[in-house]
């Protein structure tokens, strides 16, 4: 496939879902497709042949449905974003398991390169800096859940902070 063509967001979730299956039976079929996205499997037919007019899958009707090199790369790309969009609003903006499944799956199609790169990045850095990680996610819940920042709170929780690296620094 040429890299200035661009695949419809469907067809991005054909691939994800093309992927998934490979990884957990092998291959895909036609019915598993359709069953998966919700959709007839006069619907899945004509994205399979589009897929496989692009080289992204390898599709004859009635067998199994493979990804080609190509369409894999994409579907691992597609599906990284998805997971670390989904593990952002869940973990970090704390928003509900199934509205953070649905955003993620429309904003996957929709990022730019840049700016999924510094969102992984910034997702690293939380998990790695000592100023942040598991209590400063407890904190940030805590604050989306209250009407008003208590202050006193605010300078409470940095000493605790401070005297909590002190002690991982020494």
């Amino acid at each position: 496939m040429k890299s200035n063509t661009k695949l419809s967001e469907s067809l991005e979730d054909y691939l994800e879902v093309i992927l998934d299956l490979e990884n957990t039976q092998k291959v895909a079929r036609a019915k598993d497709i359709a069953e998966r996205l919700g959709v007839a499997q006069g619907s899945v037919t004509s994205a399979l042949k589009n897929l496989g007019e692009k080289n992204l899958i390898n599709y004859k009707p009635y067998s199994f449905i493979t990804l080609t090199p190509g369409g894999k790369k994409i579907a691992v790309d597609i599906t990284k974003r998805h997971i670390a969009l989904k593990n952002f609003l869940l973990k970090i903006l704390q928003i509900d398991e199934e509205t953070a499944e649905s955003t993620a799956c429309r904003m996957e199609h929709s990022i730019d390169k840049n700016t999924m790169e510094r969102l992984i990045s910034f997702l690293d850095f939380i998990n790695t800096c000592p100023r942040t990680g598991k209590d400063w996610l407890e904190t940030f819940k805590k604050y989306c859940s209250s009407e008003k920042p208590d202050q006193k709170k605010c300078k409470e929780c940095l000493e605790n902070c401070i005297t909590s690296s002190q002690k991982e620094l020494n």
